[in-house]
């Protein structure tokens, strides 16, 4: 039976760190420990790029996992305008690279978009799954 949770943050760099470690908490308690630092390092990911380029202030985005048997589904929805793209990073930035490490770390990347706002979206593979 496959399991969800959602939770919301306020528009706040500090929410990344309580978005990242939700989503391993409810992870850790299913008992999906696979792969817990990627999809930890894509919750980051994705939580920040909703908080500097998604959610207009006043407003919250919100994490949603879920897991069943094959895979771990991680979705971040805001309210904000535009589709993100991954783009190349100049060499010498320290920003910019958040898609294209999400898009490296997890087995799919996509975006759906909504009448107000988009979820971009990251699922991983569980073990035994793989091809």
């Amino acid at each position: 039976m496959p399991l969800s949770r959602q939770r919301r943050f306020p528009r706040s760099r500090a929410s990344v760190r309580d978005a990242r470690d939700s989503v391993v908490q409810v992870l850790t308690e299913w008992g999906c420990r696979d792969r817990l630092d990627d999809i930890r390092l894509c919750a980051s990911e994705l939580a920040t790029n909703a908080v500097l380029h998604g959610v207009p202030p006043g407003r919250e985005y919100s994490v949603t996992v879920s897991c069943d048997d094959t895979i771990v589904r991680l979705g971040v929805r805001d309210s904000g305008d535009g589709t993100p793209t991954p783009r190349d990073a100049d060499s010498e930035a320290c920003t910019g690279r958040g898609l294209l490490l999400v898009r490296e770390v997890a087995d799919d990347l996509g975006v759906t978009e909504h009448l107000v706002g988009k979820t971009v979206w990251a699922s991983f593979k569980m073990p035994g799954t793989l091809p």
